[in-house]
C-alpha cells in the first residue's frame, strides 16, 4: 500500500471515532432533557394538586357616576378650604383697617425731620463776635431732635384750638392790663368799676367769640356764625357696601329680575352677572361651573331668576332658579351696582 493509502485509512477511522463520540454525547444530553422535563411536570402536577392557584380577579367595572361623584368631592373640598383660607385673610384685613389709628396717617419714613434746639444766648454772641474759645465740644449739641408729623384726630385738634383761644385771651387781656395802667385810662377805669358787675360765667364772652373766630373751630365758619349740617340725601343715610349689596341682592329676588348675561372671568377669579333692570354683580372668587350652566340656560331660552342670598361673615350665598331646577354660588365678595 502506498503512503496516501494509510493517511486515507487513518483519517476515516479518526473521523469515525469522533462521529461515534458526538453520537454517544448527544444521546447523553437528549436523555438528561427528558429526565428534566419529566421533573418539572412531576412538580408542578404536585403543586397544582397540594395549592390550587387563585384566579386574577378581573377589572372592576367602575360606574362613571361615581367617577364624576368622587371627583366633584374633591374640587368641593379643595373650594372650601380655599374658601375658608380667603374669609381668614379678609377678617385679618378687615380687623387690620379697624384696628389703624387715623392719627397715623402721615407717619412713616420720609416724614420726618428735625427741629432746632433752643438758641443759647451765650453760644450766639459768641458766634456774632467770632470768638469759639471754650465752645469746641458744643457741636454735637447743635443738632435738632427727629420729629414725625402725624394727623390729629378730633380730641387733639379740639384741645389744641382750646390752647390756642387761651392763649389769645391772654395776650389780650395782658394788652388791656397795659393800657390800664397808663393815666388818661386810669380815671375812665375807675369809673367803671362800680358799674361793672362780677362776670360769674366761666367763659366769658370774648373767649367764646375768640374760639368761633378761629379758622380751625369745627362747628363755626370764618364769619364766627354756626356751621348748618348738610341736608340727609333722600335715600337717607349712606348705608356700608355689605348692607348696600345684600339689600340690592333682596330688592332683585323680591322683584324676580331675570338676569339678562353671564361672563365667565378666566380660571374662576371674577364671574360677572348681568341683570334686565341694569343691576351688575361681581362675584369674586368665580365658579366657573356655575356661570356656564347659567349662560347655557340664557342661550337656551330659560331666563334664570335670583330667589334669594345671604351674607354670612363676609360671604355671600346665592340661589339662582332656572326653570324647575336650583342652582347655588358662593363667593367671598359680591359687589352690586347700578
Amino acid at each position: 500500500m502506498s503512503a496516501i493509502s494509510i493517511v486515507l485509512l487513518v483519517a476515516a477511522a479518526v473521523a469515525t471515532a469522533l462521529g461515534g463520540a458526538a453520537l454517544h454525547t448527544a444521546r447523553g444530553l437528549h436523555r438528561q432533557l427528558t429526565a428534566l422535563r419529566d421533573q418539572l411536570d412531576t412538580a408542578e402536577a404536585a403543586r397544582e394538586t397540594a395549592a390550587p392557584t387563585a384566579p386574577v380577579p378581573a377589572a372592576r367595572q367602575t360606574p362613571a357616576e361615581e367617577i364624576r361623584a368622587a371627583v366633584t368631592e374633591a374640587l368641593a373640598e379643595e373650594r372650601e378650604r380655599e374658601l375658608a383660607e380667603a374669609r381668614a385673610f379678609w377678617a385679618a384685613q378687615e380687623a387690620r383697617d379697624a384696628g389703624t389709628d387715623p392719627g397715623g396717617l402721615l407717619a412713616g419714613h420720609g416724614t420726618e425731620y428735625e427741629i432746632a434746639p433752643d438758641p443759647d444766648t451765650t453760644l450766639l454772641e459768641a458766634l456774632l463776635e467770632g470768638r469759639l474759645d471754650g465752645f469746641e465740644g458744643l457741636h454735637g449739641q447743635l443738632e435738632g431732635e427727629v420729629f414725625v408729623p402725624r394727623q390729629p384726630d378730633s380730641e387733639e385738634a379740639r384741645t389744641e384750638l382750646a390752647e390756642h383761644a387761651d392763649a389769645a385771651e391772654f395776650a389780650e387781656l395782658s394788652e388791656l392790663a397795659e393800657l390800664s395802667e397808663l393815666p388818661e385810662f386810669a380815671e375812665h377805669a375807675d369809673a367803671r368799676t362800680g358799674e361793672a358787675e362780677p362776670d360769674l360765667d366761666p367763659e366769658s364772652a370774648e373767649l367764646a367769640a375768640a374760639r368761633r373766630r378761629h379758622p380751625s373751630h369745627p362747628d363755626y365758619n370764618l364769619n364766627g356764625e354756626p356751621v348748618v349740617p348738610a341736608p340727609t340725601p333722600p335715600g337717607g343715610p349712606v348705608l356700608a357696601e355689605h348692607e348696600r349689596t345684600v339689600q340690592r341682592l333682596t330688592e332683585l329676588a323680591e322683584a324676580r329680575t331675570p338676569l339678562a348675561d353671564v361672563r365667565p372671568g378666566p380660571l374662576g377669579t371674577l364671574d360677572v352677572y348681568a341683570f334686565e333692570d341694569g343691576t351688575t354683580l361681581c362675584m369674586s372668587p368665580g365658579h366657573p361651573e356655575t356661570a356656564q350652566y347659567l349662560a347655557q340656560a340664557l342661550e337656551g331660552g330659560r331666563a334664570p331668576l335670583l330667589l334669594g342670598g345671604s351674607g354670612v361673615s363676609g360671604a355671600y350665598a346665592l340661589t339662582f332658579a332656572v326653570d324647575d331646577e336650583l342652582v347655588y354660588t358662593l363667593a367671598d365678595r359680591v359687589i352690586a351696582s347700578l
